[in-house]
């Protein structure tokens, strides 16, 4: 029987020809098992309801001689007093062989939440782009906050930074959905900082851009339905993924609005839209194209709207040719508000336009619908960009 000491247990080895062996310490029941690759794991036998039972505490030297002593010590007082102390240890590696892993929560993520988001495709995307491949068939409870840092180094790193600040809330996010339905405990997130400071946008097109824009968009690379939602888009000032999933049930020609219903809505509130003589135009020009289809904005395979990122792309690879730097289809919306700012429509309309959500308490008893005054603002604005863009030109 060996003393168990730190000198004894490093000179243990298999001898010549033999697979493994196990060495008996000085302490009841504590041995170790050698095999003949080296590998050094700690065994405690011991009677429990009349038989000879067996199980392990881990490998030396992960599990040192002090940490061996604590965990023999608290098994031989569970023997003692009437308890099985491998019951434990087995009901926690069956937990942990049944836990989750970041793919399974990834799957009931997208199934019962993503689903119901606007987002959703897109946070599929970065999924299967940023978290999946590095981290899919590890445990959800094994994932820990350096394993968080390290990923979004690694997307920061390949020139990403903004993309990293959404990978961490898409993470943080599916973490919280997996605690709310007790799949997993912890979230690794927790204090984690994004790694890129927020940068607030406020890129406007200037007159001579608005010009550049409109009318460049006749020869631009890119299909002519993007071409026209996009001049929608500066006309209206919604937003890309709204007209992207635009259908013509929603849009009333005699009264010339179009609702965009709850659901589609980025804040989840209804949102009627005022057409000026210019955007129905604009939209007239897209039931065209549309053949009639559901939608304004069709896939190709006519039963699902076009993806929004697909206007994104049309217009970043057509930027020289406009004679454009560094616009996005949000600047248009941006730019549109700016210019009926300047045109002096009221604070209050222009959001109502937009369609912010306002949870101010005046905002609560203001059930004012202000159609009349967003039909006027967007009029107007319609009635300035033909003057910006020259009337002879404005269906081109």
């Amino acid at each position: 029987m060996a003393r168990l000491n730190d000198m004894t247990v490093r000179a243990l080895r298999t001898a010549e020809g033999e697979d493994r062996k196990e060495v008996w310490f000085d302490e009841k029941g504590l041995g170790m098992r050698v095999s003949k690759t080296g590998r050094k794991s700690w065994v405690y036998v011991y009677h429990y309801a009349g038989k000879s039972r067996r199980m392990t505490f881990g490998t030396y030297p992960s599990i040192g001689v002090a940490d061996v002593r604590v965990l023999h010590a608290a098994a031989v007082k569970d023997v003692t007093e009437g308890r099985d102390p491998g019951s434990a240890v087995q009901a926690e590696r069956l937990a942990q062989n049944q836990a989750i892993t970041v793919q399974g929560l990834a799957d009931e993520y997208l199934r019962l939440h993503a689903v119901k988001k606007r987002s959703g495709q897109e946070d599929r995307r970065m999924l299967l782009r940023d978290v999946l491949p590095a981290w899919g068939s590890v445990k959800a409870n094994e994932i820990a906050r350096r394993d968080v840092i390290r990923l979004l180094d690694q997307v920061v790193e390949r020139g990403a930074p903004i993309a990293a600040n959404r990978v961490l809330a898409l993470v943080r996010k599916m973490f919280n959905f997996g605690i709310e339905r007790s799949l997993i405990d912890a979230n690794p997130c927790d204090r984690v900082k994004p790694p890129s400071a927020r940068v607030v946008r406020e890129r406007t097109l200037s007159l001579e851009e608005i010009r550049a824009f409109w009318h460049g968009l006749a020869s631009a690379k890119m299909a002519e339905e993007i071409k026209l939602a996009l001049k929608f888009q500066l006309v209206t000032a919604q937003r890309k993924g709204e007209i992207a999933k635009a259908e013509w049930s929603e849009v009333d020609f005699e009264s010339r609005t179009w609702t965009i219903s709850a659901d589609k809505a980025k804040n989840g509130r209804a949102h009627r839209v005022p057409l000026s003589e210019l955007a129905m135009s604009i939209l007239m020009q897209i039931r065209k194209l549309s053949e009639e289809r559901k939608y304004w904005m069709p896939s190709r395979s006519g039963d699902k709207p076009m993806l929004e990122t697909a206007i994104d792309h049309a217009l970043r690879r057509n930027l020289s040719a406009l004679n454009l730097e560094d616009v996005t289809p949000h600047d248009l919306r941006r730019t549109a508000a700016t210019m009926m700012s300047s045109l002096g429509v009221q604070r209050i309309t222009l959001s109502r336009i937009l369609n912010h959500t306002d949870s101010s308490v005046t905002a609560v008893y203001d059930r004012h619908s202000y159609d009349q005054e967003k039909r006027a603002a967007l009029d107007l604005w319609a009635a300035q960009l033909g003057g910006i863009l020259d009337s002879k030109r404005l269906a081109a």
